[in-house]
């Protein structure tokens, strides 16, 4: 969408607020489904949760050029409803790997799948310009969506929720498997690696939801803290990268897409050195908790720095150069943020990743918007995306 709404705002007369109001809108849906999934995910499995979310995302995608041809309001509840189905996939996917993957593997092991968002981001933006030039725009949004669906039949077969329900492994990796994961490992913990008062989001039932467990624990609401300030500056590079590469260094569209790829490409890579980096110091033991915050340090104040450079920039690569940094270094809360979540209650690891990706939308929604309007009033581009990026700087 963040190439394809270059010329949809030229074909229906969008300024910079409606752009916002756009792009920000698929973050209303995706709000809404962040906690859903993660109970269902958590109660039923995760692959009928992701698998859910897959169709009805892609439906959504191939029907947005139909919505926008009827008017705007439609547009914003087609975007809205694609939000609906990618909402449930992180906790979905986050339920699905704390029943899979070993704690010693459990950084690089989630950094690998969340690298395969950032190579859709990849392939989303280096393929749409040359789709837009060929076919028109609406042909990005048909193609995508058909190979969801695609996606979809090829992986459903191939899937399980748990090692207990896959008939294909063998018995020597189940057993390896469920003896170290969930609570199991954490029952073994020592006091250093998940703290004492976490110890309870280990032991629930998981077939109820203590609420008010969850809620009661400052472990949890640092979580959600960190991923709202975290999403601020992901979702609005995400969503307005290549409108910054258009409007303020005067690239055309197939430019746009290509530069803004490149951080994506770091980013894809960086993740995967930070798992790596993060499991050879819980192998060697350091303690989960240190190895967290270390990564999670990393990933906010080295794109707090890079990006508040940009104002001083003025060349097409010295702006790359600066987002590169941003979000290779960005890359680093994978095995930050992004892990705690099974760290600290591996049994409500959906629930928990969607608790805090509410908060994360949050600042997407909010975000997201606010640059279209901060775009809009200002007289001065260059300043505004300054003022933009230079508030992704962390909370102290």
């Amino acid at each position: 969408m963040s190439i394809a709404v270059l010329p949809m705002s030229v074909e229906y007369g969008w300024d910079n607020a409606t752009i916002g109001i756009v792009q920000s809108s698929f973050f209303w849906g995706y709000l809404l489904t962040q906690i859903a999934g993660g109970v269902l995910a958590d109660k039923i499995g995760g692959k009928k949760v992701l698998g859910f979310g897959v169709i009805w995302w892609s439906v959504a995608t191939a029907f947005t050029p139909i919505a926008a041809s009827m008017g705007t309001p439609a547009l914003l509840l087609s975007r809205a409803c694609m939000g609906i189905g990618e909402g449930v996939a992180m906790p979905a996917m986050n339920t699905m790997l704390s029943r899979w993957v070993p704690k010693k593997e459990r950084s690089r092991s989630l950094a690998l799948v969340y690298s395969g968002m950032y190579t859709g981001s990849i392939a989303g933006l280096a393929l749409s310009p040359g789709l837009i030039a060929m076919f028109g725009w609406s042909s990005v949004f048909f193609i995508f969506g058909s190979l969801g669906v695609l996606w979809f039949t090829a992986w459903w077969g191939k899937s399980e929720s748990t090692p207990s329900e896959d008939p294909k492994i063998t018995e020597g990796e189940r057993s390896y498997i469920l003896a170290n994961t969930t609570a199991r490992v954490q029952e073994t913990l020592s006091v250093s690696e998940v703290c004492r008062a976490c110890r309870p989001l280990c032991q629930a039932n998981v077939d109820t939801i203590p609420w008010k467990l969850l809620l009661s624990k400052p472990q949890v609401w640092a979580i959600i803290t960190c991923h709202f300030f975290h999403n601020w500056g992901t979702f609005i590079l995400l969503t307005w990268m290549p409108t910054y590469y258009s409007q303020e260094l005067g690239l055309n569209l197939q430019e746009s897409g290509f530069y803004s790829v490149l951080p994506w490409i770091v980013m894809a890579l960086m993740a995967n050195v930070g798992g790596w980096l993060a499991d050879t110091m819980v192998e060697k033991g350091v303690s989960v908790t240190r190895v967290r915050k270390i990564m999670q340090t990393i990933g906010f104040l080295g794109p707090a720095f890079f990006l508040t450079r940009l104002s001083g920039v003025s060349t097409v690569w010295g702006a790359v150069g600066c987002m590169c940094c941003s979000q290779g270094l960005d890359a680093f809360s994978q095995s930050g943020l992004y892990c705690n979540h099974q760290d600290i209650g591996p049994r409500y690891s959906g629930v928990l990743l969607g608790i805090s990706n509410t908060a994360g939308v949050l600042a997407g929604v909010l975000g997201t918007a606010a640059t279209g309007y901060i775009l809009e009033a200002e007289l001065s581009t260059c300043s505004s995306y300054t003022r933009v990026v230079q508030a992704r700087l962390p909370p102290a």
